[in-house]
């Protein structure tokens, strides 16, 4: 199979100009259509730097819909593996034989108008277990009911009130969680991972205060994460990003403003990129309180971060490997494995788009 680097679509340059970009011809195994980004100044608050990313073309992404936008609405059902019979709309489809509910699989319906988005690290909340969604991927507008693939973040519950999930509202996974789950693909690592998770978030708690019972007896990382307490350290942490990043997204709107480089303790850890910044704005809140709570449970001291280096971390994606997963005419999903990082692409494949919707970047 012949390798290519993930983001041929991206075709980078290490040397821009604060005036313009110049698009660069791909390169041998590369595809077309490149698309330059430029890491700028970055935002610091204690242990947590975000570097804002701005892009040489943005993309009109109206048409989509978030998984918070269709929970909201009503339009959007995610419920157990095994209970949506019935629910198949279109005529002359066969019914599908679901059997009993299933740790690593929910069925999702979008009853939309238009395509949804998911994100590997969306936490749903309910059901049996909450749930993180393991892979970026498309579902279609008025989609009949689709297997989702997921993996659990509340080890030990398997007994629910009600079969259908909520989203976890303004949140998602931090970085470590949602590593795991989309890198690795290994149920027992992301436990792991919720359980260093909540033992760093009791940690940071003052030394006079106990650990709330609520969070001391639970396998939850929704119900950690929503604890008072700790949700106020996240919130310390990510409201002064949150609002001078969104501050800034409004003054880049005319460059692109698509995404950010992250940095915890000196050292970069991730990356997202949107097709759009309206993308970028409404995945916004989540994505800095993920951010905010890697900060929170991994405090140690740190070198301080630079621009240049943010820069270097985005442009580094020779890969060793790169495996593609696609649903014809819907998205293309591509991995590709690195020295110490794994990088990957969502590519929408509906009609009049053809562009990436989401790349992430996650050291290993």
């Amino acid at each position: 199979m012949q390798h290519r680097v993930l983001w041929g679509t991206l075709a980078f340059v290490s040397l821009f100009t604060s005036q313009a970009f110049t698009p660069v011809p791909a390169q041998a195994g590369e595809l077309s259509d490149s698309t330059n980004y430029k890491v700028l100044e970055p935002i610091h608050h204690n242990n947590l730097t975000v570097f804002p990313v701005v892009a040489g073309k943005s993309y009109d992404t109206a048409g989509f819909i978030t998984l918070d936008e269709g929970i909201k609405r009503g339009d959007v059902v995610v419920t157990e593996y095994g209970n949506e019979r019935g629910m198949i709309r279109r005529p002359g489809n066969v019914q599908p034989g679901y059997e009993s509910a299933r740790v690593n699989t929910l069925v999702l319906v979008n009853n939309s108008k238009h395509p949804l988005i998911l994100l590997a690290g969306e936490i749903v909340t309910g059901g049996r277990q909450d749930r993180v969604i393991g892979k970026d991927r498309i579902v279609p507008a008025e989609s009949d009911p689709i297997d989702l693939s997921v993996f659990c973040v509340e080890h030990g519950r398997w007994v629910g009130d009600s079969n259908k999930f909520g989203a976890m509202s303004m949140n998602m996974a931090a970085p470590s969680v949602r590593g795991k789950a989309m890198g690795f693909q290994n149920q027992q690592m992301v436990w792991d991972s919720v359980s260093l998770a909540k033992e760093g978030a009791l940690n940071g708690l003052p030394a006079a205060a106990p650990a709330p019972p609520a969070v001391a007896g639970t396998t939850s990382y929704a119900k950690v994460m929503s604890d008072p307490e700790i949700k106020s350290q996240v919130d310390a942490v990510a409201k002064p990003v949150e609002e001078n990043y969104a501050s800034t997204i409004k003054q880049l709107r005319d460059r692109h403003a698509v995404g950010v480089v992250v940095a915890v303790n000196g050292t970069f850890i991730w990356a997202d990129l949107f097709a759009s910044t309206d993308l970028l704005e409404r995945y916004w809140p989540k994505l800095v309180r993920s951010y905010a709570t890697e900060a929170i449970v991994t405090r140690a001291k740190g070198t301080t971060p630079t621009q240049a280096g943010a820069q270097a971390f985005l442009d580094r994606l020779d890969g060793r490997h790169e495996t593609i997963d696609r649903e014809p005419g819907l998205y293309r999903h591509t991995e590709v494995s690195g020295d110490g990082f794994k990088a990957f692409e969502l590519t929408s494949l509906l009609p009049k788009t053809d562009y990436p919707v989401h790349i992430a970047k996650m050291v290993e």
